[in-house]
């Protein structure tokens, strides 16, 4: 069975005038970081999935825990083209939680 990594890019612009605004911010990154988002800038974070079914559950859970205001936008691109990422400022994250070296497969050999 093959696998195909990829990446999604969630990028978001929320309000934080009012103290729901804020309260919803605050809810909606902290459920980013449980569904295990790293963070790549302040509204930038990313996800590392296996498959495309992978992808779809997840955007399921993103639509059901969205906050009612700001905009969200996702981006899958392969493991390939993140990894071709070029840092214009700033250093790259080389963390183990940053590669796909954290997947771990149960089951059947490779």
């Amino acid at each position: 069975m093959g696998y195909r990594y990829m990446r999604m890019l969630l990028m978001f612009d929320l309000p934080t005038e009012t103290v729901e605004d804020r309260k919803n911010y605050r809810h909606f990154r902290r459920f980013l970081l449980a569904e295990g988002f790293l963070m790549h800038q302040y509204s930038v974070y990313s996800k590392l999935l296996l498959n495309n079914s992978a992808k779809k559950l997840l955007l399921d859970r993103l639509t059901k825990n969205k906050p009612p205001a700001g905009k969200i936008t996702a981006l899958t691109v392969t493991e390939k083209q993140f990894s071709k990422m070029v840092y214009l400022s700033g250093t790259s994250d080389p963390s183990v939680a940053n590669t796909d070296k954290r997947v771990v497969f149960l089951g059947e050999e490779i």
